[in-house]
């Protein structure tokens, strides 16, 4: 048996000092004091650890080989969100240019060649207070009607190419 401190001994068996202090209260390992107060403990060479011991708890240890692998995660991670970034920049780009080519081409759609539905001289319907198309229909109504028929040609033309 060796005779060690208690320091030595947590060392040794790869545990905290207190742990070693748990032992000596509960009974659970040999020890002596000398005449300064100074405890020591008995120790089997042959039961012991030489590894050194950390009063740190294992959770909080430093972990190199966790940690890069956390880095390597959030670079790649990091590559894909810029790589995303990069294909919805040029979406955007190409659809902002087809916006644009579009736009240019309005002025250019020819008038429409089929027939209004709806006379184009607006008459004031006194009794309602509203503004109607000769045929008594509101205004509003013949307006949508273009709106439609220019949307329709607008469609049949971009169809076309």
């Amino acid at each position: 048996m060796d005779r060690v401190t208690v320091q030595e001994a947590a060392q040794r068996l790869g545990i905290s000092q207190d742990a070693v202090r748990q032992r000596i209260r509960r009974g659970s390992m040999r020890h002596d004091k000398d005449d300064k107060g100074r405890v020591y403990v008995y120790l089997d060479p042959t039961n012991t650890r030489t590894t050194p011991v950390h009063d740190v708890p294992r959770d909080t240890i430093y972990d190199a080989s966790r940690s890069n692998e956390l880095v390597t995660e959030l670079r790649n991670r990091i590559q894909f969100l810029e790589t995303e970034l990069m294909d919805r920049k040029e979406e955007s780009r190409r659809k902002d240019h087809i916006i644009a080519a579009l736009t240019q081409r309005i002025p250019e759609l020819e008038p429409p060649s089929e027939p209004r539905e709806y006379s184009e001289r607006p008459a004031e319907n006194v009794d309602r207070g509203t503004s109607t198309t000769e045929s008594g229909r509101p205004r509003w109504a013949f307006l949508l009607g273009d709106l439609v028929s220019a949307s329709r040609r607008v469609r049949e033309r971009v169809r076309r190419g």
